[in-house]
């Protein structure tokens, strides 16, 4: 091999090995490795991230009132809300949780610090399983946006590139991360909670009487068997069902 040829070969040796560094070099973000998203095991919702309904009173004693941090919504009860996922259980699963063993996505289904509330036409459809970077809150961005950190670190997920940039974009201009001050009536949800407990129907638990699997929810498979369909608003079993349309009808 000629001189001219050694300095040619040494130089793309060079150029690829500086090139596999890069390439090998994670990305890191607040803490985060910043990764495209990847379904490495199938998405299972209602048996890896299950979560009991009575949890929903652990999230109303840390928010102090049936209100919807997302819009800045005070509700009358919790029939008019869901129980709502700050990072998605699909969203985590794909940026991580995909290889984690079923118990900590179990852990990651119920912890509190990964769960509000947010009335169904929010949680269902306008952000569903969407992460921040096609959907943000109208209100408590701030907090939001560092919940969303918080919870990704927590598990050791990843980011995509997008939402990380539609986080820093805000956090960057936050001054605090707190939840904004709550301004519901005191009369309003909470202490309707309290005072009355889990809805009952006369009959007993509408879970413990219509939730025939356990799940948690019930479904209009269930209704029907149990002769409740079409199930309005007012209903006990309407709060443990998925009202899509958020008409206040399920089972149409």
């Amino acid at each position: 091999m000629t001189t001219s040829r050694a300095v040619a070969a040494c130089i793309l040796a060079a150029v690829a090995a500086l090139t596999l560094s890069e390439t090998s070099r994670a990305e890191t973000w607040r803490g985060l490795t910043v990764a495209p998203e990847h379904r490495c095991s199938p998405y299972d919702r209602s048996r890896d991230y299950r979560y009991p309904q009575s949890i929903e009173r652990e999230i109303l004693r840390r928010l102090g009132a049936v209100y919807g941090p997302y819009t800045g919504t005070c509700f009358s009860s919790t029939s008019e809300t869901d129980i709502e996922h700050i990072v998605a259980t699909s969203e985590a699963h794909d940026s991580g949780l995909c290889a984690a063993d079923r118990a900590t996505r179990a852990r990651f289904a119920t912890d509190l610090g990964n769960l509000t509330l947010a009335s169904p036409s929010v949680n269902r459809h306008r952000k569903s399983g969407k992460d921040a970077g096609d959907w943000l809150p109208e209100r408590n961005r701030c907090w939001f946006a560092a919940r969303v950190v918080e919870v990704r670190r927590a598990y050791g997920l990843t980011i995509d590139r997008r939402e990380a940039q539609a986080l820093e974009r805000i956090l960057a201009r936050c001054a605090s991360t707190a939840i904004e001050p709550m301004v519901c009536h005191a009369s309003t949800g909470l202490d309707r909670e309290r005072a009355t407990g889990p809805v009952r129907d006369g009959n007993g638990d509408a879970l413990a009487r219509y939730d025939d699997n356990g799940n948690g929810r019930i479904t209009c498979k269930e209704a029907r068997r149990h002769g409740i369909a079409p199930v309005r608003r007012d209903h006990p079993a309407y709060r443990y069902m998925r009202d899509g349309d958020g008409d206040g009808i399920v089972c149409e």
